[in-house]
């Protein structure tokens, strides 16, 4: 039997094909944006409007991870179909669920790990391939909380990153200093047999930059990461090491922006920027030649799949997802939460914007390597920001529930943030959350079933 991923194709791709051009991004100027009716029932190309991909951002696919035009169009689809797929997995598996994961040039391939052999034919029969593993994810991701607190009391700096990788079923330690990775497990008082312990040579640190640029300043330079609004208030998203609450901004042509209002540094690295009436929030990010690149939600991606990044220094440049659920050790102090990308990035570059497909997944926060000799990134997701500050993405969708949704009623609220796991209830029905994302007008849970599952 043919995956999911590849029966449904050929009706995405064409989507995506439709896809006209988009310019600019960040704050400046207007841009105006026309609402689409939502479908009674939205596949997940659909939910994660593939079908708006920017030109712009295919092109950086096929030039950094060496994909045919077809490729880079199918490997959106796929992704989008392995998400929801993987979702549905997660809430069937329950406690066994090992984590789930992408590979192939269009992503054609799922794989979703359990601890249970007797759920091998579950998985099997939505076409994807099973491992068996000794760890649920629940417990990677308990011994990596357990990590994040010894970091806390205990100096990291030789140990400059750990995530949970559902690709080995570990927690990979990276250690700089022989000893170093020991010590920080031993003080964690995890068990040794759910981590593994790798040599790197990673010193990962902020993105921001002292050099004359675009972007926006601050004393220094950092990248817009997404417009967003918080009732009456634009603004944008950025990351928490550009400035503190109180900072003011300019923009890119030096006139007079905003302010910092809230910024977390380290711990996390999220921040957001009130703008005065010279800016207007537009749901766009800034794309290569003057290109606008629009965003249609903040539906998280899987690990393995595509992700582009948009930032003042190196414009766009593609990778992959390699961990999500990543510490990092930078000269200020640790960072957790994050996600692990295999996109390059330079100074200057911090702040900017994250995005697979039409979809926000975070702003930059550090890195190493650079954009010649190729590097790993981190990114700060953009649903937790978005949460801790009370703020809404501004998008190219949404809409107002159809005619013939169900009346609203229940716990479901557009602009709130949901994560995988999470129950609403939405005209008299009960509905469990598959992916992490915010909601947004048009994504009633009746109308989008790759976010959510009726319970």
């Amino acid at each position: 039997m043919l995956p999911t991923h590849h029966r449904r194709l050929s009706a995405a791709c064409a989507a995506v094909v439709a896809a006209g051009a988009l310019v600019v991004a960040g704050l400046p100027g207007t841009a105006s944006a026309s609402p689409s009716s939502p479908s009674p029932s939205l596949s997940p190309a659909e939910s994660a409007a593939v079908g708006k991909t920017s030109p712009g951002v295919l092109k950086a696919m096929q030039r950094d991870l060496g994909l045919t035009s077809a490729q880079a169009e199918a490997r959106l689809v796929n992704e989008a179909e392995a998400g929801a797929d993987a979702g549905i997995l997660r809430n069937a598996l329950g406690r066994d669920f090992a984590g789930a994961w992408v590979h192939g040039a269009t992503s054609a391939k799922l794989t979703v790990a359990t601890t249970d052999a007797a759920d091998v034919p579950v998985i099997e029969a939505r076409g994807a391939r099973a491992r068996v593993v000794d760890h649920s994810l629940a417990q990677l991701d308990a011994a990596k909380r357990k990590l994040d607190r010894a970091a806390e009391k205990n100096a990291a700096r030789d140990v400059p990153v750990w995530y949970v990788d559902v690709r080995t079923n570990a927690v990979v330690v990276g250690v700089a200093k022989a000893g170093a990775a020991e010590s920080l497990v031993s003080a964690a008082d995890v068990d040794s047999s759910l981590v593994r312990i790798a040599k790197t040579a990673e010193r990962p640190r902020p993105l921001y930059d002292l050099v004359g640029g675009d972007a926006y300043y601050m004393g220094g330079r950092c990248s817009i990461g997404f417009p967003i609004t918080k009732g009456t208030q634009q603004g944008f998203a950025t990351a928490g090491h550009c400035g503190r609450a109180g900072t003011a901004t300019t923009g890119y042509n030096q006139v007079a922006q905003g302010t910092f209002q809230a910024s977390i540094f380290p711990g996390r690295d999220m921040a957001w920027v009130a703008t005065n009436a010279q800016w207007t929030a537009t749901p766009y990010v800034k794309g290569q030649g003057g290109q606008r690149v629009g965003v249609g939600g903040s539906t998280q991606s899987p690990v393995g799949a595509s992700i582009c990044r948009s930032g003042s220094t190196t414009g766009w440049h593609c990778g992959t997802i390699s961990q999500h659920n990543t510490s990092v050790t930078y000269p200020e102090g640790t960072i957790s939460g994050v996600t692990r990308t295999t996109v390059c990035a330079e100074p200057g570059d911090s702040g900017g914007s994250y995005i697979s497909g039409s979809q926000a997944q975070g702003v930059t926060s550090g890195g190493s390597g650079n954009c010649r000799s190729g590097g790993t990134t981190y990114h700060q997701p953009i649903n937790p920001l978005l949460q801790q500050f009370g703020l809404t993405l501004k998008t190219t969708g949404g809409g107002d529930p159809g005619p013939g949704d169900p009346e609203p009623g229940g716990t479901w609220a557009a602009g709130k943030v949901y994560a995988a796991g999470d129950t609403v209830t939405y005209g008299g029905s009960t509905y469990r959350c598959l992916q992490a994302h915010q909601a947004q007008p048009g994504w009633e849970p009746p109308n989008t079933p790759a976010l959510w599952q009726q319970a």
